[in-house]
């Protein structure tokens, strides 16, 4: 078998599994659904394996596949690019997929939609795929498009659930308007480079570093600046960064794998891709990257912010990777392209594990996902509280765990950049080391330490309905299932009764847990040294070190410092970093733990406060009011003048009314008599003479 068969293969797999599954669902034992998934998945991550080893031997593929539309000089390719970045994301994207995969078995065990489920995230991987495999905009595109479709279709699963189709349309309606900022500087990028192609546009980029472009009046703008602004526009909807945030907290309404496969390896991480990928542009323009580190930095410390006030343990780890994307986009800004894809690497792993530890808590509690009704769960389910743990300890950045490495990274290039917002980036990412170490340990403690709380919480079946991911038959059903909806008619018990205990779920759920618990621990001193320091981006992502030199004062701060991943985890523990991380969490660990009545002091003390994170800083409401409110508004001026009363009533109504009266007056000269007709005559006679005789 050939390199291009194989990589045919890697995609076209688990797009064939997703088609089989889906289509013949009704006629395939239930089996069949993860069986045939998870075969095609677990091939093409053997498959990415073995090409991410050739790429590491120095092998590399840029070819168009198949040409779908070709217009004068311009063609529109199917092409696979294949280097270490793409390689090292094809591996990524694969492997958590088939963790998820795997967990899947046992959480949707019950779900009427099973089989529909698996068809959905393998359609999911095959779309991921194709968009971190592809050398030209137009399959980028494609890619980025079909991850945003799949997204909603599985946001959306338990579609009998309003608050599962308000997020669904949420998402999608978001990201229309990042992806419409997208297609614009697609559209940029083909008017004034004439080609689609990676490779193409990237030689003649450096020729049109100081074109001119005139967008409004008399004003010019940088050709580039305006190309990676739209772009950028693009990724800030699919990696979720303020103001198009919005949607991926409300996503938690999917099933829980879902919120692992999107909000960690995949969806989210493909804007952080996509720049990484465009390096060669956004180095000629120090505006776009001033802007994109700004962004970054809002987003990483006041999302961070919002996860200290949640009680839904998901909504806990989604605000978790929106402060996370916003450290990836921080490090984009500061030209630190490579530290960007390291930590999205290193996050895939243990935001994947924290998402799916999260749902073997929520088995465990019978479906209750509301963090104060738990406690002391380490003594029931000790895999998902080792895991959990290792996965808290990865992100909040502690020496020799994954999130370690990747993390200080971000904030000593950061600190090194001469690029204009990198003092105020800076400032918001130190400071969201201790407030994520704050919210992700009061997450930890209430959970897995303390009280058991369920044994004196008061259930309530329709609230907690409201957040918990649902019981199969309690909460959704499946288009193809007729008694699928007299599930909804039952109601289910939601969390613990007093007398039960919670129990660590069957091995397809602990088996994930524990294989990227290992990435979590050991990724990061892998991978330090070639990804930051060594040759694998050579070639594939472009610095100019001269207009931003991040990453040439970061390695030489590593070689003179600290010389290994040992010795930098070691110098580590006398940074600020590790002392504002300890800080939140032995402050975390005094409040719930010992003192919890100050917590609830601080909320009422600063209860303005709590209300602006309790309501997000207004962007729900705000793009509820404005936007939402006020297209409904528009619409009915426009239904009330202009169908009303211009088409109907002036246009349709109108004409017919003044027709009518025309035709009444008409009436009145139509006497029969015949002197009444003589006399027209003789009138118009004289008019039409004297008329010519004026002319002449």
């Amino acid at each position: 078998m050939t390199i291009k068969q194989i990589l045919m293969l890697i995609p076209v797999l688990p797009l064939l599994a997703a088609a089989v599954v889906g289509i013949f669902r009704n006629f395939l034992p239930r089996w069949a659904g993860h069986v045939l998934t998870i075969a095609g998945v677990g091939a093409a991550f053997v498959l990415s394996a073995y090409i991410f080893n050739q790429t590491l031997n120095g092998f590399t593929l840029n070819e168009a596949i198949y040409t779908w539309l070709d217009s004068g000089d311009v063609h529109f390719e199917v092409g696979f690019l294949i280097d270490n970045l793409s390689a090292m994301m094809m591996v990524v994207v694969t492997f958590v997929s088939l963790m998820v995969h795997i967990y899947t078995i046992g959480y949707m065990a019950e779900d009427p939609g099973y089989s529909r489920f698996f068809s959905y995230i393998s359609l999911f991987t095959f779309s991921m795929l194709m968009l971190v495999m592809s050398n030209n905009f137009m399959q980028l595109f494609f890619g980025w498009e079909a991850v945003g479709l799949v997204s909603y279709l599985l946001i959306g699963f338990w579609f009998t659930r309003p608050t599962a189709i308000y997020a669904n349309l949420k998402a999608f309606l978001v990201n229309r308007v990042g992806d419409f900022g997208f297609l614009l500087g697609i559209g940029m990028v083909l008017y004034y480079f004439g080609s689609l192609d990676y490779a193409t546009v990237f030689q003649h980029a450096p020729e049109l570093a100081n074109t001119q472009v005139n967008l409004l009046g008399s004003c010019n703008w940088s050709l580039m600046t305006v190309t990676c602004l739209l772009l950028f526009v693009g990724a800030m909807g699919k990696s979720a960064q303020v103001p198009l945030h919005v949607w991926l907290p409300d996503s938690m309404e999917g099933p829980t794998p879902i919120s692992a496969l999107i909000h960690a390896a995949t969806m989210v991480t493909a804007g952080i891709f996509m720049v990484a990928r465009m390096s060669p542009l956004y180095e000629l323009s120090t505006t776009a990257l001033s802007t994109v580190m700004v962004i970054g930095a809002i987003t990483a410390l006041f999302m961070g912010f919002l996860g200290i006030i949640q009680n839904d343990i998901k909504r806990v780890v989604a605000y978790s990777t929106l402060s996370q994307l916003g450290y990836m986009t921080v490090a984009l800004g500061a030209s630190a392209y490579s530290v960007a894809i390291f930590h999205l690497m290193t996050h895939a792993f243990f935001k994947a594990l924290l998402f799916l530890g999260a749902g073997s808590v929520i088995m465990g509690m019978h479906h209750d996902q509301d963090i104060r009704n738990m406690g002391n769960l380490k003594k029931y389910l000790p895999i998902t509280w080792i895991t959990s743990l290792i996965g808290s300890l990865a992100l909040i950045g502690t020496p020799f765990f994954a999130g370690f490495y990747s993390k200080d990274s971000i904030i000593e290039a950061v600190e090194l950049s001469h690029i204009p917002g990198s003092g105020f980036a800076y400032f918001a990412v130190i400071v969201g080391v201790f407030v994520t170490a704050f919210y992700s340990f009061r997450l930890y403690f209430l959970v897995f330490h303390g009280e058991e709380k369920w044994r004196h919480a008061k259930h309530d079946d329709h609230a907690h309905a409201a957040h918990s991911d649902g019981h199969a038959g309690a909460h959704h059903d499946d288009a193809h299932h007729d008694d699928d909806h007299a599930h909804d008619e039952e109601e289910h018990h939601h969390g613990l009764g007093p007398n039960d205990n919670p129990h660590e779920p069957g091995w397809v759920v602990t088996l994930p847990l524990v294989l990227l618990a290992i990435p979590s621990l050991v990724i990061g001193y892998i991978a330090l040294e070639p990804m930051l320091y060594g040759d694998f981006f050579k070639n594939v992502i472009f610095v100019n070190p001269e207009a931003h030199p991040a990453m040439t004062h970061l390695a030489h701060h590593y070689h003179e410092l600290m010389h290994s991943p040992a010795g930098m985890a070691i110098h580590g523990f006398t940074s600020l970093p590790f002392f504002l991380a300890a800080s939140g969490v032995l402050l975390s660990w005094f409040f719930y733990m010992k003192r919890p009545d100050i917590p609830a002091a601080i909320k009422a003390r600063f209860i303005v406060i709590y209300n602006i994170l309790e309501n997000k800083y207004g962007f729900d409401s705000f793009n509820e009011k404005f936007f939402a409110g006020g297209s409904r508004y528009l619409g009915s001026l426009l239904w009330k003048y202009g169908d009303i009363t211009l088409i109907d009533g002036a246009m349709v109504n109108g004409t017919a009314n003044t027709m009518g009266k025309i035709a009444a007056k008409m009436r009145n000269l139509q006497s029969g008599l015949i002197y009444h007709y003589a006399f027209a005559m003789i009138i118009g006679v004289f008019l039409l003479m004297t008329f010519f005789i004026k002319i002449n």
